[in-house]
Formats: C-alpha cells, sequence, structure tokens
C-alpha cells in the first residue's frame, strides 16, 4: 500500500517504514528479559546480591516507563523520525556502556544499573514514535495487520529475549547481551533514515509538572516494592510507597485540571476500548515481566541448566508465537477482540499456573515444556490484537499522545511487576530455606543465592523450588485482570457497518461508516 502525505509529495511506504522501526523496537524490548537469563552469571561476574542484580532490569524498566508520556509529544512536535533516530543513538551508546561497566572506575554492579538507566531513556525514546508512525501512514481501517506486526514484536521480543540472552551468556558472557545491541542498532539507525518518512509536525506544549509528578511517583513507588525485604517493610519502605502513589495521585488530578496540554490527555479514554486496553497491556506487562525470573532461577539453582539450557525452555512459546502470528493479524480486523484477547490471556495464565505447580527438583524437564507451549499459543493472540483495539480510533494529531499513554502503562506494569516480583521473591526464599535449615541457623533469601548459583545444596532445593512456586502465582493471578478487561470490549466500528454502539461514538479517527475491512497481506 502506498499513501501520499498531505503535506509533501514524495510517496509515504508504510511497510518498509514499519519494517525499519520494528528491528529497532525488537532491540529495545528484547532488553526486558534478556538480561534474565543472564541475572545468575551477572550476580557471580560482578559479585553482588540477588536484590542488585534485579535492580539491573528495574533501572531500565523505570527510565523507559517515566518518559513516555512527553516522548510521545515530543515525536508529534519535532518528527517521530528525528526523535527515534536520536533515542536509538543514546540507547545504542548506552548498551556498549553496559558491557564495559565491569572494566570502568568504581563499582561494576553500580555502573551497570546506571548504564542501564540510560539505555531506558533512549528506549523511552523510541518507542512511541513506532505506534505514532502506524497510525499516521495508515488508514484507520488498515491498522489491524501493522498493529498486529508491533504487537506480536512486542510478544516475541520479550519471549526469545532468554534464549538469545543463554545463547550469549554461555558462548561469549554476560557482557555480550549488552554488546550485541551495537551492530544492530548501527544497522536500525541506517534503516530508519532511508526508509521512515518525515511527517507533518504538530506543535505542543510541554507539561513539566506532569513529568516532574509521575517521575518522582514512579520512582519512590518502584524503590520502595523492590527494597521492601532489604529493609523489612520499615518506616522508610513505608513512607516510599505511600508517597509514590500519593504523587501519581497528584499527577491525576493535574491532568484533570490542566486545561492546555496535559501530558496524559484523559479525554482519550472516554473510548471504552482504550481505557479497557491500557488496564489489560498493564496486566500483561507486570506479569510476562515478572514470570522469567523465578523461573531462570530455578532452571539454574535447582536443575543445574546452563543459561542456553534454561533459556531453551521457552523455546514452545517462541516457536509458536512465530508460526501464529500472522493468523492473529489476518485475525484482528475480521473478528471482535474479545474472541481472541480473552482465551489468549486465559491461556498465557493458565501456562503460568502450570508451572507453578509442576516445577520440582526430580521433574522431567521435557513435561515442563507443555506449559512453555500453552504460553506461546495464547500470547500470538494477546499483544497484537491488545494494540490494535487501543489505537485503531486515533486521530494524527494524538497519535503520539495515544502511542505515549499505551505505552507508558505497558512498562509501568512491567516496572512494578519487576520490583513486587523482586521483593516476594527474596521474601519467599527466606521463609522457604529457613524453614529448611538445620536449627539455629540463620539465612537471607536473597543472598542464599551466592556466586555459583548452580551448586544450591540438595537439601535446600525443595524449598527455594516451593519458594518460585509460590512466586509465580503473583504474576498468573495479574494477568488474569486483561482477561477481565477483554469481556467488556467492544466492537470495532468497521465490524458493525458504522454502528457504533454508543462506546466509541465520534471518536476522531474513526475508520468510515461502513468501511470494508481490509485485505491483509501476509506478516512474514
Amino acid at each position: 500500500m502506498t499513501t501520499t502525505h498531505p503535506t509533501h509529495t514524495k510517496e509515504v511506504r508504510p511497510w518498509p517504514a514499519l519494517w525499519a522501526l520494528v528491528i529497532g523496537f525488537f532491540m529495545i524490548l528484547i532488553d526486558t528479559t534478556i538480561v534474565s537469563v543472564a541475572n545468575p552469571s551477572i550476580q557471580e561476574g560482578l559479585n553482588t546480591s540477588t536484590n542488585n542484580v534485579i535492580w539491573v532490569t528495574s533501572a531500565y524498566l523505570l527510565t523507559y516507563a517515566v518518559p513516555l508520556l512527553v516522548t510521545g509529544r515530543l515525536g508529534d512536535r519535532f518528527g517521530p523520525k528525528n526523535i527515534y533516530l536520536i533515542g536509538l543513538v543514546v540507547f545504542t551508546l548506552a548498551s556498549l556502556w553496559c558491557g564495559l561497566s565491569d572494566n570502568l572506575p568504581g563499582s561494576g554492579i553500580t555502573n551497570l544499573i546506571i548504564a542501564r538507566a540510560v539505555q531506558g531513556l533512549g528506549a523511552g525514546l523510541m518507542t512511541p514514535q513506532t505506534m505514532a508512525v502506524i497510525t499516521r501512514t495508515f488508514a484507520p481501517e488498515k491498522r489491524g495487520t501493522a498493529m498486529a506486526l508491533w504487537g506480536a514484536t512486542a510478544g516475541f521480543a520479550t519471549l526469545v529475549g532468554p534464549i538469545l540472552g543463554g545463547v550469549l551468556v554461555d558462548g561469549l558472557g554476560w557482557e555480550w547481551i549488552f554488546f550485541v545491541n551495537v551492530p544492530i542498532g548501527i544497522v536500525a539507525f541506517v534503516l530508519a533514515a532511508i526508509l521512515v518518512p518525515k511527517l507533518e509536525t504538530h506543535s505542543h506544549t510541554f507539561d513539566w509538572l506532569g513529568v516532574f509528578l509521575s517521575a518522582v511517583g514512579l520512582f519512590f513507588l518502584v524503590f520502595g516494592l523492590q527494597e521492601s525485604n532489604t529493609y523489612n517493610w520499615n518506616g522508610w519502605v513505608w513512607a516510599s510507597v505511600v508517597g509514590g502513589i500519593v504523587f501519581l495521585a497528584l499527577f491525576v488530578v493535574w491532568q484533570a485540571f490542566n486545561k492546555k496540554e496535559p501530558l496524559l490527555p484523559l479525554g482519550l479514554f472516554r473510548d471504552r476500548n482504550f481505557s479497557l486496553s491500557n488496564a489489560a497491556i498493564s496486566a500483561v506487562g507486570f506479569s510476562i515481566t515478572a514470570m522469567f525470573i523465578p523461573l531462570v532461577y530455578f532452571f539454574q539453582a535447582v536443575r543445574g541448566f546452563t543459561p542456553t539450557e534454561s533459556a531453551l525452555m521457552t523455546a514452545p512459546t517462541a516457536v509458536l508465537s512465530i508460526v501464529l502470528a500472522p493468523i492473529a493479524g489476518r485475525l484482528t480486523d475480521k473478528v471482535h477482540p474479545r474472541l481472541l484477547v480473552l482465551p489468549g490471556v486465559v491461556l498465557v495464565s493458565g501456562a503460568i499456573w502450570l508451572f507453578a505447580v509442576m516445577i520440582s527438583p526430580t521433574i522431567a524437564w521435557p513435561l515442563l515444556l507443555i506449559p512453555s507451549a500453552v504460553m506461546g499459543l495464547g500470547s500470538a493472540f494477546m499483544w497484537g490484537p491488545i494494540a490494535t483495539t487501543a489505537n485503531r480510533n486515533l486521530p494524527p494529531r494524538s497519535a503520539g499522545a495515544g502511542s505515549g499513554v499505551f505505552n507508558t502503562t505497558r512498562q509501568v506494569g512491567a516496572v512494578i511487576g519487576s520490583s513486587a516480583l523482586a521483593a516476594l521473591m527474596t521474601s519467599r526464599i527466606s521463609t522457604e530455606i529457613q524453614k529448611a535449615l538445620p536449627p539455629g541457623s540463620k539465612g537471607t533469601g536473597g543472598n542464599l543465592i551466592s556466586s555459583n548459583t548452580t551448586q544450591l545444596p540438595s537439601f535446600l532445593r525443595d524449598a527455594f523450588t516451593n519458594a518460585m512456586s509460590e512466586t509465580l502465582i503473583l504474576p498468573a493471578s495479574v494477568i488474569l485482570v486483561a482477561a477481565v478487561c477483554a469481556i467488556f470490549f467492544v466492537k470495532p466500528s468497521h465490524l458493525r457497518g458504522g454502528a457504533d454502539g454508543g462506546a466509541s461514538a465520534g471518536a476522531p479517527g474513526a475508520a468510515p461508516a461502513g468501511a470494508p475491512a481490509a485485505p491483509q497481506p501476509a506478516v512474514d
């Protein structure tokens, strides 16, 4: 398909532009999960604690999530292509910094956490621009397959990350999960510079008070949750958590009273599907990010798997996601989103529950491929349809804001999931292992996973497995919020022959009344 932008005579070719952006988008999303399989190796290499290692992920997720609302607006103001390329440069250079963190002055783990925070900032600049380009170059009734590719990329990246991480850690060392981004980033920059069009810009004012309130609120909430077990839920921890919630509440109130141009346009939430999709993707981000950490520690600390072997346990998930993504893409514009998202989410939740029930020190490892396959089946029909449902009716002027909101809610869910999981996991390890130790012995949860994680004493393996099983109940339960949201999705207007049903009535940028479903090209 070829369209012509109203302010330019040069043809805009949406699909080549999208594929160019997908390369960079895939790279930054891989980094949300690739570290999970390398956590034990990073812990050994940098001689640090489990909680510090989990901060390597949380720092990235936090600085990724906080700027998304404003970076979407920056794309509207200065052009999504320009902001994307700036973010890509920041991300690629920060990846090099991450890989070199143990060779620089100072503490290796501190260097790595800071570098990951800068890397997250680069990712935050890039991500909203991908969705904005889709919204502004594809016709409303033809965004389904494009957004399905975007959503499938997000889902596939979070699943293939551990596999790629395992291969790199075993073959070259944990530093290479970051070094590999450098050549990919260079290729992605060249392709985006050539293939992504320059789109019309829109003037925006920037809500700096909103940026401050949201950033402070998220930081204090995440810091309090992640450090809760370290400080035994003392007064400072509670003050941090409550303070974070208060700042986030003040942020929402300010957005309602800001009559100029709020950072979070609450008017977007008048569309029921947009609101429900944002709640759903937040729950999905929480659960998918959280589930990998206990599983990887189980595979390596209890079963003695190498990073590659533990990552390959997720191979059925990745393979089925790839195979089924084209089918999900074609269905996205043709059927009610509830029919795809609801069973997809339920299957993913069921897969996590299966992991929680099945893991044990003696279970035959091929049996654990079953929940991995169930997760792949569900994931294919979850990521893309949720993204499409959220953004189908966005007008060009709101493309950056809407994509910023959607990506923010996904990343906020992920960062809260990571920090909550860290607190729960170390708490359960402390409790379960203390039970298994001889009378009078003392254990400290997170630090009992010492630098030699594959040599956990046999008498502690049952207790450690119980802790990981109990931890998995959290993501398995939270993701069901997305299933509840899917129940209340309404049928998109192009499937109702223009009958809006009230939920999206008058939504700017909606497909014309009676617009036929677009023919769906295959997604390779």
